[in-house]
């Protein structure tokens, strides 16, 4: 496989970028659960170069993430937590014709990943007599969303301009 370098350097400065706009928190949750702009790169970057490439620049991150202090209390978790949910980021790249679609749907998987999680591993926290899974859906919803959201807004803004560069 031959990538070329614009695709490779692309990738690790949206990969760096992401990791970086991920320890600025937009608002934070009291179990660990943050907002921030670190699906952004990886949902442009996906955008720009398609699917597989977003998936792996996604997965790179989830990777970054975990050994750069990830909170770990299972393998399967830190798995679930770090590099399946940011890999499922870079799926919105296979939705070529509707990015916002590719969003939505790359939200929704990185969502459902983070929920297993929750539910599985982190039920403790639901509040007594609560079902664990819908505490964590509420949970994670009030991350997964707002982020979402305004990711969707900035790709709006952002994509005219990047698609008028080139790739």
């Amino acid at each position: 496989m031959n990538v070329p370098i614009k695709v490779l350097v692309e990738g690790s400065l949206c990969i760096a970028l992401s990791v970086a706009l991920s320890f600025v928190k937009l608002f934070a949750l009291p179990q660990g659960g943050s907002v921030s702009l670190g699906m952004l790169p990886i949902f442009v970057f996906a955008i720009r170069r398609g699917g597989t490439a977003g998936i792996s620049a996604g997965l790179a991150v989830g990777l970054l993430k975990l050994f750069m202090g990830g909170y770990v209390v299972h393998p399967l978790q830190a798995l679930l937590d770090y590099p399946v949910a940011n890999a499922l980021l870079g799926t919105v790249g296979f939705f070529k014709t509707n990015r916002y679609l590719g969003i939505i749907v790359a939200a929704s998987l990185n969502f459902a990943a983070s929920v297993l999680s929750g539910a599985i591993f982190f039920s403790a926290y639901a509040p007594e007599g609560m079902n664990v899974w819908l505490y964590s859906i509420l949970y994670n919803a009030s991350v997964v969303v707002p982020e979402a959201v305004i990711c969707m807004a900035l790709v709006y803004f952002i994509m005219p301009r990047l698609d008028k560069i080139g790739r």
